[in-house]
């Protein structure tokens, strides 16, 4: 059994197709969804999200926040930034960590804070999930 995936961004639809199943992490901590899951809307939290294609492969997403809808015959991701996983510049993600990381300690305003515990979140959650493509595919 499958069912339909719309994965979009404010600047692009990422993924459309048929999937055996999904896995992000919302809120409360990390989902699955297959067909004939109960209708949901949650926030989702900067991480990867894993789709499993009909026959088995898998394929991964990053997104930095958004939303999660489950519909009887459609799951929509609307995430504020998604890209496939292979696409996760490490250096580029590295460098963004090691940016938040000496910007939460040299805090001078609660904006600041938050936005550097932000941009801290979603560097770690995209170095996260090159991770799990790395070790996907035995590097």
């Amino acid at each position: 059994m499958t069912v339909h995936l719309d994965i979009v961004s404010a600047e692009d639809s990422i993924f459309s197709g048929k999937v055996e199943r999904l896995i992000a992490t919302g809120e409360l901590g990390e989902l699955g969804v297959e067909p004939g899951h109960a209708p949901l809307l949650t926030s989702l939290n900067p991480g990867p999200v894993k789709v499993t294609l009909p026959g088995g492969e898998v394929e991964l997403f990053f997104v930095s926040g958004g939303m999660l809808e489950v519909q009887p015959h459609m799951v929509t991701v609307l995430a504020d930034t998604a890209i496939r996983a292979e696409d996760v510049d490490e250096a580029k993600a590295l460098e963004a960590e090691k940016d938040a990381r000496e910007a939460l300690s040299d805090q001078n305003s609660e904006i600041e804070y938050s936005k550097a515990a932000a941009e801290l979140a979603e560097a770690v959650a995209q170095l996260r999930t090159l991770r799990a493509i790395k070790k996907k595919s035995g590097k």
